[in-house]
């Protein structure tokens, strides 16, 4: 009696596939409301209180892509927004970390849809998720005054935070990979999270760095997270940066194919760690 072969994995099962991650990622969110309410407290924070301070004192000067001069709370507006996607990654993989100790990881990983589409569909769950958030900020920063020159702003900005999640949450899965313990990846996270954040454009013109400090500058330059933040600015004002296009879809691809190569378990960090 021959034995049976395995059907092939057909674009509908991919769609299930897809389907069912993205759907167990929105269940996990709102019954983590608290997540949604933390993703917010932070650059609403620094909205309402830092840049509210030096809103008048830290004006920026006419730079691309604003065409006129803007006071502090609108630059550092698409720098909060990115951090909202930078945060997210990393509690979606902080969720990678919990998942493979608690066995149910294993069980997806297993399953007969490729490693590297089951992984990549747990990224695109994640920045849809990220972009939820995101546009729950840009509600409440309208009503601070703070919105794109047209209403087109708020459509122009969706294929950069869906790169950008793209990247930073591939960064964050990579970090899972490497992290072996639920209780050693916050560690990891506050030692990612904050130099990324503050070493980037995030707060202040790169040119502003460059006169206090010529290294740090260097620094931000080399710093994916400052591109990502400037794709966000210039798509929020209907507008396109080619380098910093290129420069998170080139790290997109290097952290994702990272990503997939650590979760391999023939060629992987993952399972050599016990994983």
């Amino acid at each position: 009696m021959e034995s049976e072969t395995p059907a092939p994995f057909g674009l509908g099962a991919y769609w299930i596939c897809l389907h069912g991650i993205v759907w167990r990622e929105g269940l996990r969110f709102l019954h983590q409301r608290e997540r949604f309410v933390s993703a917010l407290v932070r650059p609403l924070v620094w909205l309402f209180i830092f840049a509210a301070g030096f809103r008048q004192v830290l004006g920026v000067s006419i730079i691309p892509p604003y065409e006129t001069y803007v006071l502090y709370d609108v630059y550092i507006t698409p720098g909060l927004i990115a951090m909202i996607q930078l945060f997210n990654g990393m509690q979606s993989s902080l969720s990678m970390v919990y998942d493979r100790e608690m066995g149910s990881m294993r069980l997806l990983l297993v399953s007969p849809a490729p490693r590297w589409f089951l992984l990549t569909a747990k990224l695109i769950a994640g920045v849809a998720v990220s972009i939820l958030q995101v546009y729950a900020y840009l509600v409440v920063a309208y009503f601070w005054e703070i919105e794109p020159p047209t209403p087109w702003g708020y459509v122009t900005i969706l294929p950069a935070l869906i790169l950008s999640g793209l990247m930073l949450g591939a960064l964050g899965m990579v970090l899972s990979s490497l992290v072996k313990q639920l209780e050693n990846f916050a560690g990891v996270m506050n030692f990612v999270i904050f130099p990324m954040f503050f070493a980037s454009s995030a707060l202040y013109p790169l040119w502003r760095v460059q006169e206090g400090s010529p290294w740090l500058a260097t620094v931000c330059r080399l710093n994916p997270f400052t591109y990502a933040v400037e794709l966000i600015r210039f798509a929020f004002w209907g507008k396109v940066d080619p380098v910093s296009l290129a420069v998170v879809a080139g790290c997109t691809a290097v952290f994702l194919a990272a990503a997939i190569i650590a979760y391999d378990p023939a060629r992987g960090m993952l399972m050599r760690r016990g994983g």
